[in-house]
């Protein structure tokens, strides 16, 4: 199965249950937000990471990946462009 096929993806995130999103904002206009808020509504569990951060979405926000207790599937990250 290639890594970037369609199927491989669909498979991907069908197995996912749980998203850290390294860079997730609690403001609403910042495109990690919206994304977070898309992946929520589909049913993903979503964890914020951001040392800036102390919640998002009304559950904790951690300051790194180390610091999440609970499993990872996946990991999305967001950064500001240069």
């Amino acid at each position: 199965m290639e890594i970037n096929s369609g199927e491989t993806i669909k498979q991907i995130l069908n197995d996912c249950k749980t998203i850290a999103v390294v860079g997730l904002s609690s403001d609403p206009h910042r495109p990690s937000y919206g994304v977070a808020s898309y992946m929520r509504r589909c049913g993903y569990k979503v964890i914020a990471v951001n040392p800036n951060e102390t919640e998002v979405f009304g559950e904790k926000a951690y300051s790194s990946l180390a610091d999440v207790p609970d499993k990872i599937d996946l990991v999305d990250i967001f950064r500001r462009s240069s």
